[in-house]
C-alpha cells in the first residue's frame, strides 16, 4: 500500500469507527483516471485510452441485519445520508453526493442482485471537479463493496455497466462507459485501449521510462 493510499484507508476507516463503534467488515478501493487519447468518443462508439491513476475513493461497509442504509462521507465533514434498500428511492436534493451512493446500490438491486443493508463510510483524495472521475471512482467502489458484503461476485464489465446506469438514470448525467470501465478494469503499470462498439478491452503497457504527469489547471469543470 501506498502512502497516499494508507493516509486515505485510516481516514476512512476512523470516520466508519467514530460514526458506528466498530472496525469495518471491509474497505474497498477505486481508483480515478487521466484519459491519454479520444475525448466525447466513448459515447460515440469509438475508441478510448485512459489510465487509472494513484488518486482513488475508498469505502469502508459492514452489514447490517436489517435493509437499512447509512452513509457518512468523510470529506463533506462527516455529512449522513439513510435510506431503505425495500424502499423506491429517490435523489437527495440536499446531498448531492448521497444520490451516487443510493442509484448505485438502486442500479445493483435493480439488475437481480439481493443486497443487505449496510453502514459504510467514504473517503477519497481525488479534486471534485478536475476531470478525474471520482463521481465514476465512488460508483464502483460502492458497488464493489456492497456486492462483496452479500458475498456476490460479478464481472468487472459488468459492474462498470451498472455503475454508468446508475450515473445516465439516476443521477441524470448521459455519459460514457469510459470512467467506470477503467476504474473496474485498470491495472498497475498500464493504460486501457477501449473500444467502445464492443467493450473490447486491451491493456497496454506503459513504458517504464514514462511518467504521465497531470497538472491541475485550477478550473472547475463538471459533466450536466
Amino acid at each position: 500500500m501506498t502512502p497516499q493510499d494508507q493516509a486515505l484507508h485510516d481516514r476512512v476507516t476512523a470516520s466508519f469507527a467514530a460514526r458506528f463503534g466498530h472496525a469495518s467488515h471491509l474497505v474497498v478501493r477505486a481508483p480515478g483516471r487521466v484519459n491519454l487519447i479520444g475525448e466525447h468518443t466513448d459515447y460515440n462508439d469509438g475508441f478510448v485510452l485512459p489510465c487509472a491513476i494513484g488518486p482513488a475513493t475508498m469505502v469502508a461497509v459492514s452489514k447490517r441485519h436489517d435493509n437499512n442504509v447509512e452513509v457518512v462521507a468523510a470529506d463533506f465533514g462527516d455529512a449522513r445520508d439513510q435510506f431503505n434498500l425495500e424502499l423506491p428511492l429517490e435523489r437527495n436534493i440536499e446531498q448531492p453526493w448521497a444520490d451516487y451512493v443510493r442509484g448505485m446500490m438502486s442500479g445493483v438491486q435493480n439488475a437481480g442482485y439481493a443486497l443487505s443493508g449496510a453502514n459504510i463510510a467514504i473517503a477519497g483524495n481525488l479534486p471534485k471537479g478536475a476531470g478525474l472521475s471520482s463521481s465514476a471512482s465512488l460508483e464502483v467502489a460502492v458497488g464493489k463493496a456492497n456486492l462483496a458484503l452479500a458475498d456476490i461476485d460479478i464481472d468487472n464489465t459488468r459492474l462498470a455497466q451498472i455503475a454508468q446506469r446508475a450515473e445516465c438514470d439516476f443521477v441524470g448525467t448521459k455519459c460514457g462507459i469510459m470512467d467506470q470501465l477503467i476504474s473496474a478494469q485498470g491495472k498497475a503499470g498500464h493504460a486501457l485501449l477501449i473500444d467502445c462498439r464492443s467493450l473490447g478491452l486491451t491493456d497496454v503497457p506503459v513504458p517504464d521510462d514514462v511518467a504521465i504527469m497531470i497538472v491541475h489547471s485550477g478550473v472547475t469543470r463538471g459533466l450536466v
